[in-house]
């Protein structure tokens, strides 16, 4: 039998669940720097894109689409980045990041950048509120 998918305790600490897609589970990073969605597949033991399977890949791939639609929608930004680094919390998540020219770390990457400013509580549940109906009519 294989294990019950547990998301990462430094991915729980840091975000807040907006909501669930077909594979994923759609997070929110908790800094009000950057909007900033990370997506998790719910599949236990997953640290590579590469351990998913061909169909399950394509509904990642899909799941990305829609999350960059859903950051274009909401947030307006002038770039959308989309990665999946891994290299401090390896259970497999994709960061799909609203980036503006006047954020604090434009051009750079926001990878070790300053501190993090959490949302304040109201503005989270209005963020998490209006992202969850985008993700519902996507």
């Amino acid at each position: 039998m294989t294990p019950a998918f547990q998301l990462d305790s430094r991915l729980e600490a840091d975000t807040i669940p907006v909501g669930d897609l077909a594979l994923s589970s759609v997070l929110l990073l908790n800094d009000a720097r950057f909007p900033w969605f990370v997506l998790v597949p719910r599949i236990h033991g997953l640290s590579e894109l590469t351990d998913l399977s061909d169909e399950k890949s394509a509904q990642l791939m899909q799941e990305i689409r829609i999350a960059t639609r859903v950051m274009l929608e909401l947030s307006g930004p002038d770039k959308v980045n989309v990665g999946a680094l891994g290299n401090i919390v390896t259970q497999l998540h994709v960061h799909v990041i609203g980036r503006f020219r006047s954020d604090p770390a434009w051009p750079g990457p926001v990878w070790g950048h300053g501190t993090r400013t959490p949302y304040p509580s109201h503005a989270a549940a209005a963020l998490i509120e209006r992202a969850a109906t985008l993700f519902a009519a996507a």
